[in-house]
């Protein structure tokens, strides 16, 4: 194949498709800043009814028995999360089992009685829907995108630094679609949405590369094997370093104990045992696959080079990633590493991934300097 055999048709229209992608994130990550920070009003203002109520034991008192028979708690007690979990986690509305003409209900300010929580935290709920469906049609054009820059070049689309990035990207947002389907775990995507977009228009602006037949030494069935299993573990492992980045910041800033500025940022995030957990989860996923993108690399080098292991910068950082994400797991089965010690392997892991990406791709020159720059 050579240049001539590129659709410049076709190609166009990737990089429109392009250009299209980074425009609907970056709608989506206003949309989801949005809807972030109406959920963090929507819960102070929670917190603060509850505290109210609190300070008054007769308020609490007439609270626990008209909230009895709506929660569903034998105890009569208030549950403090039970507005927003009805609103976030797709629950009823229905607030007819709540006596809100109670004299605690009377005594309250009205933006801070059931029935205006209830709406505050239903508004809050669109705003999440509008961001989720603009984050659906991203990556529905983000597919087409990869699709049709690999059918311009008539290649897969993944020959060099700027279409490795794309499809790393691309893997982390089906990847995340996924994991974050539950209404409850939508404002997670501001944080996933941040570094995508930030990869996306480094991509774009400064590693872009005309659509064109791949070089000499990538002509080979492996390429095709090699980097599509490295690519999807890496999209997998963004999703899990996130996960652990955003644990070690719910840690520091316990449910309902949040102070200053990074207090602010942890309010309308998980319980960390929920972060720890999607943070776990993809990491097992993580470590086989991208493992196994490693070994078939080994392979591929055999056969180009007539060796299995040379250490060059990329094979040895990739091995190093790789144990990371090996004693990350291993830490987090181990009691006296779980909790922060392990999430911080985990961070630690995927920021060795982002620089074996750009630093050795880009600063280091080895047998791996084909991304398009070099």
């Amino acid at each position: 194949m050579d240049i001539h055999d590129v659709n410049e048709g076709l190609a166009d229209f990737s990089d429109l498709a392009y250009i299209t992608t980074v425009a609907l994130y970056l709608l989506a990550l206003a949309v989801s800043l949005v809807f972030y920070g109406m959920y963090r009003s929507a819960t102070e203002t929670r917190r603060e009814r509850a505290r109210i109520l609190g300070e008054n034991k007769a308020g609490r008192d007439k609270e626990k028995v008209s909230v009895a028979a709506g929660s569903g708690r034998a105890d009569g007690a208030v549950d403090s999360d039970t507005v927003d979990r009805d609103a976030l986690d797709g629950g009823s509305h229905d607030v007819s089992g709540i006596a809100t003409g109670s004299l605690a209900e009377k005594d309250l300010p009205k933006n801070f009685q059931v029935d205006a929580l209830r709406e505050k935290f239903r508004r809050t709920d669109r705003w999440g829907g509008m961001a989720q469906a603009v984050i659906w049609l991203g990556v529905a054009m983000h597919i087409l995108f990869v699709v049709v820059r690999g059918l311009a070049a008539n290649r897969f689309p993944w020959g060099n630094l700027f279409e490795y990035v794309s499809v790393v990207s691309g893997v982390a947002m089906v990847i995340a679609c996924y994991v974050l389907r539950r209404k409850a775990m939508r404002v997670l995507w501001p944080w996933i949405l941040t570094p995508i977009v930030l990869l996306l228009f480094y991509a774009g602006t400064e590693l872009y590369a005309d659509v064109a037949p791949v070089v000499p030494s990538l002509n080979s069935y492996w390429f095709v094997i090699h980097v599509s299993v490295v690519s999807i573990g890496g999209g997998i492992g963004l999703v899990s370093g996130m996960a652990s980045l955003l644990y070690v910041l719910r840690r520091a800033q316990p449910r309902g104990q949040e102070k200053g500025f990074f207090g602010v940022l942890a309010t309308p995030l998980p319980d960390a045992s929920k972060l720890d957990a999607l943070a776990y989860r993809a990491a097992i996923w993580t470590l086989p696959i991208f493992g196994l993108g490693v070994i078939f690399g080994a392979i591929w080098a055999h056969a180009a080079w007539g060796r299995f292991w040379g250490w060059d910068p990329k094979e040895t950082v990739s091995l190093i990633t790789w144990i990371l994400y090996a004693a990350y797991l291993h830490a987090r089965a181990t009691p006296g590493m779980r909790g922060k010690p392990a999430a911080w392997i985990n961070v630690l892991a995927f920021a060795t991934m982002v620089f074996n990406l750009f630093f050795i791709n880009i600063v280091i020159s080895g047998l791996h300097s084909y991304a398009g720059l070099n």
